[in-house]
């Protein structure tokens, strides 16, 4: 695998763009894991404007009011099921948890920080040879 820095990314509320189906947008949604139990809220997206595709949820869980909220990122790839409430992730809760914490600063200083959490999740970064974006998977 390579050590290559990926393309920037950008939190979407950073930026001007919009989803082309506004259905797609799953900010404020609740994401729960494999078992139905609560993994947090998604805050942001964070995505490649290059390509204009999503490459994370960014969510958050705990605290109060915002104050002591943890911050995750999480791959779309990790994403099985989206419904009118709630985004279903093919993890466990505590796997979420125990993924490399999210910190812009640490991102920044860590060329790595992006393929370690793709391989932390078990999926093919991006950036790799043959890479097939996930399709929207929206409930049926």
């Amino acid at each position: 695998m390579t050590v290559e820095s990926p393309k920037a990314l950008v939190h979407l509320v950073d930026t001007d763009l919009t989803l082309a189906d506004p259905d797609d947008d799953v900010r404020g949604r609740a994401v729960v894991d494999s078992n139905g139990d609560d993994v947090g809220d998604v805050d942001d997206l964070v995505i490649d404007p290059n390509e204009r595709k999503v490459r994370f949820l960014q969510v958050g869980s705990g605290g109060f009011l915002g104050i002591g909220e943890k911050k995750q990122l999480i791959p779309v790839d990790a994403v099985v099921r989206v419904d009118d409430d709630k985004v279903h992730l093919g993890t466990k809760r505590t796997r979420v948890a125990a993924a490399p914490a999210y910190d812009p600063e640490l991102v920044e200083q860590r060329p790595t920080y992006y393929e370690d959490l793709y391989g932390y999740y078990g999926y093919p970064p991006f950036w790799a040879p043959g890479y097939v974006y996930p399709p929207f998977p929206r409930n049926m």
